[in-house]
């Protein structure tokens, strides 16, 4: 059973049940749950505890990698002020993908089985339950998969000395990235420019979920005209 026949049954582990709901998928996803539960994805304990990470466990990680890389290329000959810059140079370079990665992969539109399912663990969950705390942040497991193609793919790129510094700046762009993210979701901001960026976040959320594919700057929305209209605007439009 598919499509507009299939319900999806809540209390039922989710990943394997939402593929048969075809052409409904993306509607379906796309009408957030707005609880801090947790819901099961896999009847196997292994497979659920490998979707589960609490937010302090991306800095943990990924921090001392970043900064081994960094130090790499001090040691390979890099003066200090051009480490450091390049550094921020790829800390940039990732909003720019992060930018990416969020409008063409994690906003697919998609109705075959194996497709919502796809669709569903990379990025539809977030859609559907938002406020899952333990569902915000990537993986360890699956962001050594992304870091090591990133890795490989700055070896084309980049000089021998240059890669490891562009690299390790680009860990510190997805670190701040996945804790700007948490916070937009579970922080309650004082600062006027993070109180807007939750404002944007959450528009994307529950507002306009096809515009606003920024986590840590709303740059690349202005660039590629993908910025959200504020309700005023829609307004007066």
């Amino acid at each position: 059973m598919a499509g507009k026949e299939f319900t999806v049954d809540l209390n039922k582990p989710l990943v394997f049940q939402v593929g048969h709901l075809g052409e409904t998928y993306q509607e379906w996803v796309h009408t957030p749950i707005v609880t801090e539960e947790s819901p099961r994805f896999f009847e196997s304990d292994f497979l659920e505890m490998l979707t589960r990470t609490v937010w302090w466990v991306v800095p943990v990680v990924w921090l001392p990698v970043a900064f081994y890389f960094i130090r790499m290329s001090y040691t390979m000959g890099l003066a200090l002020p051009l480490v450091v810059a390049l550094s921020v140079v790829g800390a940039f370079v990732w909003t720019f993908l992060e930018y990416c990665f969020h409008r063409f992969l994690f906003h697919l539109d998609t109705n075959s089985y194996w497709g919502n399912t796809f669709h569903y663990l990379i990025h539809g969950c977030h859609h559907k339950h938002p406020m899952d705390g333990l569902r915000l942040v990537i993986p360890p497991a699956e962001a050594a998969i992304l870091a090591l193609m990133f890795w490989n793919l700055y070896g084309i790129l980049f000089t021998l000395s240059t890669r490891p510094v562009m690299f390790g700046g680009g860990l510190i762009g997805y670190v701040l990235y996945d804790m700007i993210h948490y916070y937009v979701h579970h922080g309650q901001p004082t600062r006027q420019s993070i109180k807007s960026l939750k404002k944007y976040h959450l528009n994307h959320h529950f507002r306009i979920q096809d515009k606003g594919f920024g986590i840590t700057t709303t740059l690349w929305d202005r660039v590629f005209g993908t910025l959200p209209k504020t309700k005023a605007a829609d307004k007066k439009s």
